[in-house]
């Protein structure tokens, strides 16, 4: 009869992970220290009461975090969305950008302020020009982007050997 399996006894179910799309359970056995907490798949395990009271638990622990996020992010920002809903009706919900459904002329300037690439757009049969994320002015209007870049380069020539020759010559 000793070749029959000792059964360990589950005390406590301490974590949960998917490895390659199996769920396993990190387990404290009764009357075994911490040192011998394992993973097991959860198939083999028969603790259904210990595994519910865990993801219960831990479902609690999940919404308690996205409730203070929430929290914190609106607090924090709070004044300024009233302020930039204040600025929308003042407007009159007027459309930014690609979103006024207007043809892009022209880059005029660009600025990463923000803390993104932003691209100052002149607007085909528009005064107003406004800002745009770069990324997507690259997709909607790639040949306009060219057109900016091209114009601020700057090509540094290197005089030839004979022009070179030249200038010695003056100095001589």
């Amino acid at each position: 009869d000793s070749s029959e399996e000792e059964e360990y006894v589950v005390e406590k179910v301490l974590d949960r992970r998917v490895v390659k799309g199996r769920v396993e359970f990190l387990l404290k056995w009764k009357g075994f220290s911490n040192d011998d907490n394992t993973w097991e798949p959860e198939e083999n395990l028969d603790c259904p009461d210990l595994i519910a009271e865990y993801m219960q638990k831990h479902k609690e622990k999940e919404e308690k975090k996205k409730e203070t996020k929430r929290k914190s992010t609106s607090e924090a920002s709070g004044d300024s969305e009233e302020r930039a809903t204040k600025r929308k009706k003042e407007e009159g919900e007027k459309a930014r950008g690609f979103g006024r459904g207007l043809q892009p002329e022209r880059i005029i300037g660009a600025t990463d302020s923000s803390g993104e690439l932003m691209f100052l757009m002149k607007w085909k049969n528009s005064d107003e020009a406004d800002l745009v994320p770069s990324k997507e002015a690259n997709v909607k209007c790639p040949q306009v982007v060219i057109s900016f870049y091209e114009e601020r380069l700057t090509w540094h020539s290197y005089p030839t050997e004979e022009e070179e020759k030249k200038e010695e010559e003056k100095k001589d």
